[in-house]
């Protein structure tokens, strides 16, 4: 599965990568999974969990200066504990790793499931954004077709030309062989100007490759996580608190594919963020920015290079 997403991540990025002298302002690459989360998509759930990291950072790849920003919809039926629930599009990819591991594969009793308003969800309710540096791509995976029996729901093709008019690329990942699932799951890429993708029923085989270097790196981060000072209101501090925990207690090929993600983040925008979604003080006093707006209220008259070079002394 997760090479078909690299594959089509590429292509869909290919014309946003500018050379640097001719780009005004950073490239914005905005992606959102609407997965199924029915009991039937357990061991793809499980493969997603490994791989967001491996995702996130095939976009770097693809496009080193773009601000990244992922999102989730995870969908069931009715009846089930929840048809829909959103994770906003965010930087903060740690948070959203967090979110993917809670979830956990339940329900679908019948065969269709709630595909019509998970689509609709995605498209309307994530907070895309707007201009024309922005890449907007969304990834439908599922197993089964959408319940088209709901009359309170918008149906896929309409829905499909809402995406098209907000400029969002809607790629469609079948999980399975089912011909009803394939014959909907067509007509989605092909209305929404994506790609359609067969994965095996599991997501296929999820290679983990330990390579001699990944004790190193996860040890190197590890230090790096230490930095990090929690700063602002206790609702932010907590969040932070959580991703810094999320690195402690990741397995050894995640926690090396963050530390990865993370490296090429640092470099590719010249930041020395530990963690993502922002509230780390050392971090921030590193931003010229901040310095800018909080330094005569907190610190006084404060040369930037000093701190800068204080922070990565730390």
């Amino acid at each position: 599965m997760f090479r078909h997403i690299a594959v089509a991540l590429a292509f869909a990025l290919a014309p946003s990568i500018l050379p640097a002298a001719q780009a005004a302002a950073r490239p914005v690459v905005e992606v959102a999974f609407v997965l199924d989360t029915t009991g039937s998509m357990g061991p793809l759930i499980e493969g997603a969990k490994r791989k967001i990291w491996s995702i996130a950072t095939a976009i770097i790849d693809c496009s080193p200066d773009a601000d990244i920003r992922m999102g989730l919809v995870a969908y069931r039926d009715i009846g089930d504990i929840y048809v829909t629930k959103k994770f906003d599009l965010t930087t903060d990819i740690q948070g959203l790793y967090g979110d993917l591991l809670s979830l956990k594969a339940r329900g679908g009793g019948d065969w269709p499931e709630s595909v019509n308003e998970a689509l609709y969800v995605g498209v309307t309710k994530m907070s895309w954004s707007h201009g024309r540096k922005t890449t907007r791509i969304m990834f439908l995976v599922g197993d089964a077709p959408p319940h088209m029996d709901y009359p309170q729901d918008m149906k896929y093709p309409e829905v499909m030309r809402l995406a098209r008019a907000k400029g969002i690329t809607v790629n469609a990942v079948q999980a399975g062989s089912a011909r009803d699932t394939e014959r909907v799951w067509r007509t989605i890429a092909q209305m929404g100007d994506g790609e359609y993708i067969p994965i095996p029923q599991d997501g296929g085989q999820v290679v983990v490759i330990e390579t001699p270097y990944d004790h190193d790196i996860i040890e190197l981060q590890g230090r790096i996580n230490h930095t990090v000072i929690p700063y602002g209101p206790r609702q932010q501090r907590q969040r932070v608190k959580e991703r810094s925990e999320l690195n402690r207690q990741a397995p050894a090929p995640a926690a090396s594919d963050m530390a990865g993600y993370m490296a090429k983040q640092r470099a590719g925008q010249a930041n020395v963020d530990a963690i993502t979604g922002g509230g780390d003080l050392l971090a921030d006093i590193c931003r010229a920015d901040f310095i800018q707006s909080q330094s005569p209220v907190l610190f006084g008259n404060i040369d930037t290079q000093k701190i800068e070079l204080a922070g990565f002394q730390q």
